[in-house]
């Protein structure tokens, strides 16, 4: 991870809620309270960084996806470029009830979203009633605000990213429900103990916004580089064992001649070569 603590302060990543509007919980992680304003500490922000930059490199290495959540408009835009960058799904315009914990029947909306797609581009609307077609038209464009980011997420999602844990706070109690890590920026008022890897940070400005971002995007970008590396090594042929295959199919020895060779017994002389049989020559008939 290459951001530095100081990076973190260029972003405004330590100014905090009103202290009004402090959750009790987020105490550990606060450094102290100024002008009515909680002041965050970096350094525990930077550590816990680092420790979410390590989790997700790895689980993304192990073939893990991460489900981008960020609903709040100054996530918004961010969130999607950083999905999308990296291929992994993401929910930025509403988080649909039941996601996670009733992701069979999300499923099967999908599958139905995608069949409606199909016939759209088909014409097949087009034969139906004018009224049949407008109501699948009206119902298309609520799958899209609810399907768009998550279309090609075959299974739930190994972690979720989300950006402000209280306003995404039904999002992170169904992943705690599914049992699924979730790493997310959680300001002030928000109670990180819900996340298995709070960031503690501003989660208002755009600025601590995108700096948080692009270091998660960075750890997904080292584990997919990683992913990589590890199917192109499984997938180099193992020559020695396919030499060993071919020979013992069509019954080549492979043994070395040194160890072929029956070793000289002590004491004994070798036994001495067998002289090649000379043909008898045969004489001319006497004319």
């Amino acid at each position: 991870m290459q951001v530095t603590a100081k990076d973190l302060l260029d972003a405004g990543v330590h100014f905090g809620h009103q202290t009004k509007r402090w959750n009790p919980r987020s105490k550990p992680y606060v450094f102290d309270h100024r002008q009515g304003i909680t002041i965050i500490d970096l350094g525990k922000t930077h550590e816990l960084l680092a420790k979410a930059y390590s989790f997700v490199e790895d689980k993304v290495a192990s073939g893990g996806n991460v489900l981008f959540v960020g609903t709040k408009e100054q996530a918004r835009e961010i969130m999607r470029e950083a999905a999308t960058a990296t291929g992994m799904p993401f929910c930025v315009d509403r988080w649909l009830g039941g996601t996670l914990t009733n992701f069979v029947t999300v499923k099967k909306s999908i599958a139905k979203f995608k069949k409606y797609q199909q016939q759209e581009q088909n014409g097949e609307l087009a034969k139906l009633s004018s009224k049949e077609e407008a109501s699948i038209k009206r119902e298309m464009v609520r799958m899209t605000k609810n399907f768009s980011g998550i279309l090609e997420m075959p299974e739930l999602p190994s972690i979720m990213f989300v950006i402000d844990a209280n306003h995404e706070a039904i999002a992170v109690a169904e992943a705690k429900r599914s049992e699924i890590p979730c790493v997310g920026l959680v300001d002030t008022n928000s109670d990180p103990t819900q996340l298995s890897h709070p960031i503690p940070g501003n989660d208002d400005a755009v600025k601590s916004i995108r700096i948080i971002v692009e270091t998660v995007v960075a750890a997904i970008q080292s584990g997919l580089a990683q992913r990589d590396s590890r199917r192109g090594q499984r997938g180099q042929p193992d020559l020695k064992a396919a030499t060993v295959a071919v020979a013992a199919a069509t019954g080549i020895d492979l043994t070395p001649a040194a160890e072929a060779a029956p070793a000289a017994v002590a004491g004994e002389a070798p036994a001495e070569a067998k002289k090649p049989a000379t043909r008898k020559k045969i004489a001319a008939p006497k004319a």
